[in-house]
């Protein structure tokens, strides 16, 4: 008998590489300060997941940045610097990604046992294309090579539309979405899921929640780590995740859960 799930899609960065999500906020601080604007690693995060040209118009958005900007420019930002921010960042956060490419720990395990099981595996990205240029055959050296890649920009509209994930399930020819599991570790990645009538499953302590490498994460106090990964977690739970673990390393019995559920006839928690 086939295993009941017939894809799982994954997100990159702080899901399958770049523990705590590094990559975009080094890229997003350096190109605004290029531009004369400070930008602290809290409004570099608050928006992670969307597509880069999202998330740079949401920071230019808020009341402070903006200020900064106006005092910066004489101008409030426009549509214009939001371009302009986007060019310079893509090929900043080229460099940074392939810096940061690094498999999160159980990641290479996890691709192994959705192969032996069968299950097809698609990946979305608020990475434009250029951005995962390097990071694509990096990861397949430490054994990740998903079957398709969605990237920002490919879709009329990104996270936490469904489009990227149902892009990604018609290219594998796969459906219902029901019988599929989204996994993340942004909220607007799991409102992504939610909306594509897939299971969901979110990333407490790997993500952009926590945002800390591994051994950084390792080396805080054990009831400061508890904590922090504690609020990235009700983040996830909040934003309607079906399951909430710490990272890829935790999925493959939750997977197993989620096909006994499927098989029982179950579906996910609708949207």
């Amino acid at each position: 008998m086939s295993f009941p799930i017939k894809a799982v899609v994954l997100d990159w960065a702080g899901t399958m590489i770049d523990h705590g999500c590094c990559a975009p906020v080094i890229a997003l601080q350096r190109v605004f300060a290029d531009a004369g604007v400070e930008v602290s690693e809290e409004e570099a995060r608050a928006d992670m997941g969307h597509a880069k040209r999202d998330h740079i118009r949401a920071i230019l958005a808020k009341p402070r940045v903006a200020e900064a900007w106006q005092a910066a420019h004489t101008a409030q930002p426009a549509e214009a610097d939001v371009t302009a921010l986007h060019d310079a960042v893509e090929p900043m956060m080229r460099g940074a990604a392939k810096d940061c490419a690094a498999l999160i720990p159980g990641a290479a395990e996890l691709t192994a046992s959705l192969r032996t099981h069968g299950v097809k595996i698609a990946s979305c990205t608020g990475y434009t294309r250029p951005m995962m240029a390097d990071i694509l055959p990096l990861a397949a050296e430490q054994g990740y090579a998903p079957d398709v890649v969605v990237c920002s920009g490919e879709t009329l509209e990104g996270r936490p539309s469904p489009l990227m994930l149902w892009k990604g399930l018609v290219e594998l020819g796969v459906w219902p979405a029901a019988a599929c599991v989204k996994v993340d570790d942004a909220t607007v990645g799991i409102g992504e899921g939610k909306a594509a009538g897939a299971w969901t499953v979110g990333l407490a302590a790997s993500g952009n929640g926590v945002g800390l490498s591994h051994d950084a994460l390792l080396a805080l106090a054990p009831e400061d780590r508890t904590r922090r990964v504690a609020a990235a977690a009700a983040d996830l739970h909040a934003a309607g995740a079906d399951y909430v673990i710490d990272s890829v390393a935790d999925l493959w019995p939750v997977l197993e859960t989620i096909a006994r559920r499927i098989e029982a006839g179950e579906r996910p928690t609708p949207a």
